[in-house]
């Protein structure tokens, strides 16, 4: 797994360059931000059954038709999936957050999801608006206080809704 420094360190090194402006800005934003990526991280851990509880009751809130007979989450095999599907996003949100660099993401997540998602029947459309939920209740669990500049807890949960809105095309 790549973290901000070694994706820059890497391409700087293949082009055989010393840092420049640019490389030196990107490394400082990430250290500039480490304390706040650690705080939302310990947010998140300590609460991510809560999250994800939340997440799954508030997309069903949204669409009931899912618990129904012949709904994607009716029994509770698949509703079991389902929160098990939810509680990895989160969780694969979390490396990237830490890591500053949501590469992570389609190694470990987007390759292949859509296919598998495809061969089981599972729609695309509710796995998208259940990221983005996730993405909001995170954002509610952060005290302001204590995380001065939340703007990057959306990125991999955006990443994530853009990559799987394009392959769903």
């Amino acid at each position: 797994m790549k973290d901000a420094i070694t994706k820059i360190v890497n391409q700087y090194d293949l082009t055989g360059k010393y840092f420049d402006t640019f490389a030196i800005k990107e490394l400082n934003n990430y250290f500039f931000s480490g304390l706040d990526r650690l705080k939302t991280l310990e947010v998140i851990n300590s609460n991510a059954s809560k999250i994800v509880k939340e997440t799954a009751a508030r997309l069903y809130n949204e669409q009931p038709e899912l618990l129904r007979p012949g709904g994607n989450s009716y029994t509770t095999r698949r509703y079991a999936a389902c929160l098990r599907d939810i509680e990895y996003y989160l969780r694969y949100a979390t490396y990237a957050l830490i890591a500053g660099d949501i590469d992570i993401l389609n190694d470990r997540v987007l390759d292949g999801l859509k296919e598998t998602y495809n061969s089981l029947n599972v729609p695309i459309a509710p796995t998208i608006r259940s990221i983005k939920l996730l993405e909001e209740v995170v954002k509610n669990e952060i005290d302001p206080e204590k995380v001065l500049n939340p703007e990057f807890i959306k990125e991999p949960f955006e990443y994530m809704v853009i990559s799987l809105s394009e392959q769903n095309t």
